[in-house]
């Protein structure tokens, strides 16, 4: 089948194309309905890079999940709606979690060096170095932080952190890298 009869073929048909593992089908499908999805999810987590993950993880459902739809239930795209919103929804929870422990643990260090006592031109240098990472830290994404956060201040190895925050090693990894070379950008202008 051309690619210019996929885009005329309705949804149903288009799933019922995918389940048997056309990725033509697919690409049409999602090149429909991506807009919509991403819409959708931006709404709900008012992010769009984590709207951009949401919608891929949709997708990928969507296309693993293609033999199951059931036509009763409403159309294709209302149920790719429904499955995008859910993921948001899901991803949104993820994010309040992760972002309490972050104030967390905030909190907490900002205790740990209000209970120090400051006297010294050492101590003076230290708690100066402190406020400067703890703003270096603030200008980070959410994500950025909490991993750097979790291995620098927690003593977890990238590894511990991958599996207590259920993402890929790679991800955390990418996300303390960039997270250090922003941080080392925001103190260079500091300093």
């Amino acid at each position: 089948m051309t690619e210019d009869a996929l885009v005329l073929q309705p949804d149903l048909e288009l799933l019922k194309r995918m389940a048997t593992g056309c990725v033509e089908s697919f690409a049409t499908f999602y090149d429909r309905h991506s807009a919509l999805l991403f819409s959708i999810a931006t709404n709900v987590l008012r992010d769009p890079h984590e709207a951009e993950e949401v919608l891929q993880d949709a997708a990928r459902i969507v296309w693993e999940n293609a033999s199951v739809y059931n036509a009763t239930l409403g159309k294709p795209s209302s149920w790719a709606v429904v499955i995008t919103r859910n993921k948001a929804i899901d991803r949104l929870r993820v994010l309040q979690r992760r972002n309490a422990a972050i104030d967390r643990l905030t909190a907490d260090a900002e205790a740990d060096f209000a209970a120090q006592d400051l006297s010294g031109q050492a101590d003076v240098l230290s708690h100066e170095s402190g406020e400067l990472l703890r703003a270096a830290l603030a200008e980070l994404p959410s994500e950025q932080r909490l991993a750097i956060e979790l291995a620098f201040f927690t003593g977890l190895s990238q590894t511990e952190v991958a599996t207590r925050l259920d993402l890929p090693l790679g991800t955390i990894k990418a996300r303390i890298r960039r997270g250090m070379l922003t941080m080392r950008d925001v103190l260079e202008e500091q300093l």
